[in-house]
């Protein structure tokens, strides 16, 4: 779309908080200019019919593990990141971090660089890293390779501040047990926002890794100590704390539909729920297996698994995530959008709602009325 002025209509228009009926949107020069009632904004310029549509801000995923055919952990470079961020962009998702699975010190190190370097040369939707290991609980390994799981060192400790220090975002998952409060402390102080995952610990340790500075759990009931009657595990403590919010693989596999609606409406505020997709190296084609450091994955059915049947990331998007959320969950359309537009967003501490002046078109996905499809309005706009 080259017009100089453009104006959507004919459909829902989600500004981050809001989902607007009978109102426009209106851009000149690819730059949000303003929202407004229909009957308030005269006809002029070029109009999109939005055909029932939704006008979104695009997607925001903080835990994407690959797409276009490969994993980052192949190979952590500036290209793979693009490859990825590419990929992504296609099913609607603006902005990503790009996420490295547990693995050696020296592919951590090149995908901090890599990262980095992604950044400084202004790679499309590239918002920062997440590092999801290897300081984690060999108990709660996942699919995780428990020989490359290991203490966080002084070493370590040092580049993730420094890295912290040159993205404008770093998330680390790390478990309790092989991660010491006073590390979470010295990581939060400097900005990166601390997960808690991959980890059996208790209610109160992570009660108390909150207070600390964690700010959210990763994948919420997957790889982590579950809701108990006497034990709430860290499920109870990431819904009874507004301190923590929570990642969430809505496909309907890793937790059940009426699990999450339990979640939602247990969940205490302000800390929120957002939407992950946990994407693996077959997003974005129809590629039915890959490997991840040696071990065979395989794409059935919605499901990514190794070849013991372990979970090893998820076949989903957040299109189809909406979707689940919507349509088995119960959760209204503007809550879902929001759980993957503006809460990931303020995870990164990003503007939450589209406004004029700095909202672009570039910004911008729109997603078909029945959720089953979604692109970006200036690469591909997609048609009822």
């Amino acid at each position: 779309m080259t017009q100089s002025s453009l104006t959507f209509g004919g459909g829902l228009i989600f500004d981050g908080a809001n989902l607007l009926e009978k109102h426009v949107a209106r851009f000149e020069d690819a730059k949000l200019i303003a929202v407004e009632r229909e009957d308030r904004w005269p006809p002029s310029g070029n109009h999109v019919d939005l055909g029932g549509d939704i006008l979104s801000p695009g997607y925001v995923d903080l835990q994407v593990n690959g797409g276009d055919g490969i994993m980052f952990n192949a190979d952590p470079s500036v290209h793979t990141i693009a490859r990825i961020a590419q990929a992504h962009r296609r099913l609607a998702a603006t902005a990503i971090l790009p996420t490295l699975i547990t693995d050696t010190p020296d592919k951590t190190r090149a995908a901090i660089g890599a990262a980095i370097d992604a950044v400084g040369q202004g790679v499309p939707g590239v918002a920062g890293l997440h590092l999801e290991g290897p300081h984690l609980s060999i108990a709660r390994k996942g699919a995780h390779d428990a020989a490359l799981i290991r203490p966080m060192e002084a070493q370590d400790l040092a580049a993730l501040l420094e890295a912290a220090a040159q993205l404008p975002a770093l998330m680390v998952t790390i478990a309790p047990e092989n991660v010491t409060q006073e590390q979470v402390f010295a990581l939060a102080a400097a900005g990166v926002i601390v997960s808690l995952g991959h980890t059996d610990t208790d209610y109160a340790t992570c009660l108390s890794y909150a207070r600390v500075g964690a700010r959210c759990a990763t994948h919420l009931f997957n790889a982590m100590s579950p809701l108990g009657n006497r034990e709430p595990g860290v499920v109870g403590a990431v819904l009874a704390s507004g301190a923590l919010s929570s990642g969430l693989i809505a496909d309907g596999i890793h937790v059940h539909p009426a699990t999450m609606r339990a979640a939602w409406d247990a969940k205490t505020g302000p800390g929120e729920i957002f939407l992950v997709s946990d994407a693996m190296a077959v997003a974005g084609t129809d590629e039915t297996q890959f490997d991840l450091e040696g071990r065979r994955i395989s794409r059935l059915d919605g499901r990514l698994t190794l070849e013991d049947g372990t979970l090893a990331g998820a076949d989903l998007d957040l299109t189809r995530a909406l979707h689940v959320m919507v349509n088995q969950v119960g959760v209204s359309l503007e809550r879902a959008l929001a759980a993957a537009t503006r809460a990931p967003r303020q995870m990164l501490q990003l503007a939450p709602r589209i406004a004029p002046g700095t909202t672009t078109l570039g910004d911008m996905i729109r997603i078909r009325s029945d959720l089953s499809a979604a692109a970006p309005v200036q690469d591909a706009p997609i048609t009822p």
